[in-house]
């Protein structure tokens, strides 16, 4: 399990996730893993929650559908959400991303569904309730704070009540 947040404000979107990996619910593998990558010539940033090789999956899938709409990541998206949802091997995918560029940040779960969250906040993994939560907080009583401190904070915060949450945080903004 995991934490990733992402927030939109103040003109920049900024995500955040930390890096534990867990086997089962009593083992901790991993505490450095990089769940938050860039792709599609660095213009779009993705972050997953779920089982690895399955957002790797899930990443190749979201690349060739950029590149086949030309970069266009909210098309790409519904493309890519709806091959997910008709493909019988897809459906046992068990993974989530937030994917953002410029313009658009976007949740995309295997359900088929395509969220554009409504407070510029979006938060998946175990402990995605509780840094959405914190997060949309901060955007609502702090103008001191930017994107990338509040994702990161509120990842800090899911760390310390989510026991498949660590705090090795790792953040990216565009």
């Amino acid at each position: 399990m995991t934490t990733i947040c992402s927030v939109k404000f103040n003109g920049k979107t900024a995500i955040a996730g930390d890096g534990q990996v867990t086997l089962g619910e009593k083992v901790i593998a991993k505490s450095t893993a990089k769940k938050i990558r860039r792709i599609y010539h660095d213009q779009v940033v993705i972050g997953f929650a779920g089982g690895v090789a399955d957002a790797v999956s899930l990443q190749d899938m979201l690349e060739g559908k950029l590149e086949a709409f030309g970069g266009d990541l909210r098309r790409a998206a519904v493309e890519m959400a709806q091959a997910w949802r008709k493909d019988a091997t897809l459906q046992k995918l068990e993974a989530m991303l937030i994917a953002f560029n410029e313009k658009d940040l976007l949740l995309i779960s295997g359900n088929g569904e395509v969220l554009e969250p409504d407070e510029n906040v979006v938060a998946i993994g175990s402990g995605g309730n509780f840094a959405q939560a914190a997060a949309i907080a901060m955007t609502r009583h702090s103008s001191s704070m930017s994107a990338s401190e509040i994702a990161h904070e509120a990842v800090e915060i899911a760390s310390g009540i989510d026991i498949f949450t660590d705090n090795q945080i790792i953040t990216d903004e565009l």
